[in-house]
């Protein structure tokens, strides 16, 4: 299970491990916490008072002190992993849904041609569209894209990331997700 950290701001820092996490609680740095405990641990037996230590990790974690990035102005990093799941695991050209053996990164302007390696210039594509484009534009390939690429926000660059997500980390990072983003249509 994966544990949303955050910064005492409410800001995404990392996901971590329940164990990071009861680092965190046993250095009293946890600010406060939201969701349910999804997960606990527990330690030895105290010699005086016979009770073995534990502790309940929640969902999300904000710890004290600095954060490690500014992340309003960050930009999610762009992964095949995570643009596939931006893009819903569907071809931006045929519109067929893939797993992820059978999508690639496309480049809407080739890099060749000087398009960028960016979420802004990439879109998920079925191997079979992708080598019909080959190093062309849409426009020289005669194909239309059937939606827009876009760079996510850091919340929705959070759930893009996140694998084994529980419950209350999902419903936190998407009501905090934009309007634009694809994710905020789906809950809405």
């Amino acid at each position: 299970m994966q544990i949303l950290q955050l910064d005492v701001r409410g800001m995404p820092q990392q996901w971590i491990t329940a164990q990071e996490a009861a680092i965190h609680y046993a250095t009293y740095s946890v600010a406060w916490t939201v969701g349910g405990v999804c997960a606990t641990l527990r330690g030895g037996t105290n010699a005086i008072t016979g009770l073995q230590s534990r502790i309940d990790v929640h969902a999300i974690v904000a710890t004290t002190g600095a954060s490690k990035v500014n992340l309003f102005d960050a930009v999610p990093s762009l992964t095949n992993f995570k643009l596939f799941r931006r893009d819903r695991m569907t071809c931006a050209y045929c519109g067929g849904h893939f797993d992820d053996r059978r999508l690639t990164r496309e480049h809407i302007v080739p890099v060749s041609k000087g398009g960028p390696d960016d979420w802004l210039n990439v879109v998920a594509a079925c191997r079979g569209c992708n080598g019909r484009k080959a190093n062309r534009t849409p426009e020289q390939a005669h194909m239309r894209l059937l939606f827009a690429p876009y760079a996510p926000s850091i919340f929705e660059g959070f759930l893009l990331a996140g694998r084994n997500i529980h419950g209350d980390v999902h419903d936190w990072l998407a009501c905090r997700v934009g309007r634009g983003s694809r994710w905020a249509r789906e809950i809405a």
